[in-house]
């Protein structure tokens, strides 16, 4: 049976230009396995410390299971009948930010069929690109219709990479605008399994972690106005809920 895991590692970004400005931090995140997740000692849909919840992801509404399966038929992907493996933030006393999330789907052998990368911004927006048929190590693009960041505007595309080893898991992400390579950005760690003792790790080491993600983000924003970096005015957001 697949376990539920908590990776801990490093959350790393940098931005080429007008200024080249860049940060890491530590970080530890989950690596659910959804359609095994009965069992869990992590918390599920119920107040804790570290907890998950269905309502921070897909449509907000129900299974967060279903929605995905249920996105996966939409687009035709019929095969991916093997483990959902879901890369998140958790909530942490009661508080979440999820700037990204990605769900594995693999097939029943345990081959990777689709991945579905999930996208939140500040502005309680969500957005989610499908990648189809990918393989880890190479790498998949995905054009950019969603806004996440006022210094970045909505043109150009993603390139993603995701790499595993063991028990080490990365995932980059990095951004392309009309005038080429602008932002590099990553997230890696190793994973154990969850257990009373990792959470209280996890907790110890890093307790207020998905409010700093929040506040990191409005710092950061602060470095690049301050450095006179060009600003974008949210757009409306895309039609569609997902690119393909």
């Amino acid at each position: 049976m697949n376990q539920a895991q908590i990776g801990f590692g490093q959350v790393r970004h940098t931005r080429l230009r007008p200024v080249r400005h860049a940060f890491a931090y530590p970080t530890y995140f989950l690596m659910l396995p959804m359609r095994s997740l009965a069992g869990s000692p992590l918390a599920i849909n119920r107040r804790a410390a570290l907890s998950f919840y269905d309502a921070d992801h897909g449509d907000g509404q129900g299974s967060a299971l279903a929605w995905i399966e249920a996105l996966l038929q939409r687009e035709g992907i019929t095969d991916a009948d093997g483990e959902i493996w879901l890369h998140c933030y958790p909530r942490v006393f009661g508080h979440t930010f999820k700037p990204v999330s990605f769900w594995y789907c693999e097939r029943a052998d345990g081959s990777l069929r689709a991945i579905v990368v999930e996208v939140n911004n500040t502005f309680g927006e969500r957005h989610c690109y499908v990648l189809d048929q990918p393989r880890y190590g190479v790498e998949l693009t995905a054009a950019k219709v969603f806004h996440v960041s006022p210094f970045c505007p909505v043109e150009g595309g993603y390139r993603f990479r995701f790499m595993r080893a063991g028990d080490k898991t990365v995932a980059r992400v990095d951004y392309d605008d009309a005038q080429g390579a602008l932002i590099a950005t990553s997230v890696s760690g190793s994973l154990q399994p969850i257990t009373a003792a990792s959470i209280r790790r996890a907790l110890w080491r890093y307790p207020a972690m998905t409010f700093g993600v929040v506040a990191r983000i409005h710092w950061q924003a602060f470095q690049l106005w301050r450095q006179r970096v060009p600003f974008f005015s949210k757009p409306v957001p895309p039609k569609d809920f997902v690119t393909r």
